[in-house]
């Protein structure tokens, strides 16, 4: 299915699946989404990107190995559960500051952190995953 109209609205779709994976991530501790969801939509981007232009075009398009990016969001996650308890209240626990950035108050949580964890995870998982099927199916 590597056609040229595939090939020419590839980018675009991956691009637009991006910016909805980050929308679905930054709504999700509020309502339905998360970092599961929208890790899924990123990584469901790479794969498109991928079977438009092949492995080799995703590796270079990514800045750091998948599982590194896995590495890193369970860092993250981990991390901000452990901050609960450094602060003496239960594991996981949602912890909350309100920085003021140019005059305005924004609400912080671990718990957008933790989302953010899971983000990386899922992104970094499943396109590690993706790349290998795709790599292998192209022998």
């Amino acid at each position: 299915m590597n056609t040229l109209i595939f090939r020419t609205v590839a980018p675009f779709l991956t691009a637009l699946m991006l910016l909805f994976s980050i929308f679905v991530l930054l709504r999700g501790h509020n309502e339905p989404g998360g970092g599961f969801i929208g890790g899924l939509i990123a990584a469901s981007a790479f794969a498109i990107y991928g079977i438009a232009f092949g492995v080799s075009a995703v590796r270079r398009a990514l800045w750091f190995h998948p599982m590194s990016v896995a590495g890193a969001g369970l860092l993250l996650a981990t991390l901000s559960g452990m901050l609960s308890v450094v602060l003496g209240v239960p594991f996981m626990t949602g912890l909350w500051i309100y920085p003021q950035i140019f005059g305005v108050e924004v609400p912080l949580a671990t718990v957008m952190s933790f989302d953010v964890g899971v983000y990386l995870v899922v992104v970094g998982a499943i396109t590690s995953i993706a790349l290998a099927l795709e790599e292998r199916e192209s022998d």
